[in-house]
């Protein structure tokens, strides 16, 4: 069982930066972030592998977002640049049994307990 406590959250104002953390209680494979806004569905934002060596990035999040992870200390990171209003929503870290990148919620095994992100406009 692995346990993923999220930090970094917080309101800011479209066009600021934000860095999200993801601390692991222990070793982890392909990781992700995910988002979820009010009255919508869970939503892939960006995943890396087990390495880091390779990532996925949707397209909403192209050139702004930058996800990263550390496995000496179990933590994964997400950089978010130029935020905008649209990126408001509780953000998720989440852990895959596989090695490689995956996209889907069912794919991936544990689960953190989100962190809320606000952006003014």
């Amino acid at each position: 069982q692995v346990q993923l406590v999220e930090s970094g959250g917080g309101l800011v104002q479209a066009g600021d930066s934000l860095r999200l953390s993801c601390a692991a209680s222990g070793r982890t494979f392909a990781m992700g972030w995910f988002r979820q806004a009010p009255g919508k569905e869970r939503e892939f934002v960006l995943g890396i592998s087990r390495s880091g060596g390779s990532t996925y990035y949707s397209d909403s999040v192209k050139g702004r977002f930058t996800i990263s992870r550390d496995n000496a200390k179990n933590t994964l990171y997400l950089q978010m640049n130029s935020l905008k209003p649209e990126d408001t929503a509780v953000y998720y870290c989440a852990a895959s049994k596989r090695g490689a990148v995956v996209t889907t919620p069912p794919e991936y095994a544990y689960w953190g307990q989100g962190t809320q992100v606000t952006v003014s406009s």
